[in-house]
């Protein structure tokens, strides 16, 4: 069994790991701690595993843009 964990720090932990969460696969384990966001991913193969990571890097990407986006918006007058 492949494993990797994904640790990556943001402003509003709790929203981005709510948006990357639905797109977890069995294989995936999505958590907060502080402002923090952990992902475990376990995949048979590397080739997998490095498919699953790529994919959940860019969904990460996406989700704290739109989370920036949308404190920058919430902010504003």
């Amino acid at each position: 069994m492949r494993r990797a964990r994904i640790e990556t720090r943001h402003e509003n932990a709790v929203l981005v790991a709510a948006a990357v969460s639905p797109d977890n696969t069995d294989s995936m384990r999505t958590t907060v701690d502080g402002d923090a966001v952990v992902t475990e991913i376990e995949r048979e193969t590397t080739g997998g595993l490095q498919s699953t990571v790529d994919d959940y890097v860019v969904n990460l990407t996406v989700a704290e843009t739109v989370a920036q986006t949308a404190n920058t918006h919430r902010n504003q007058p």
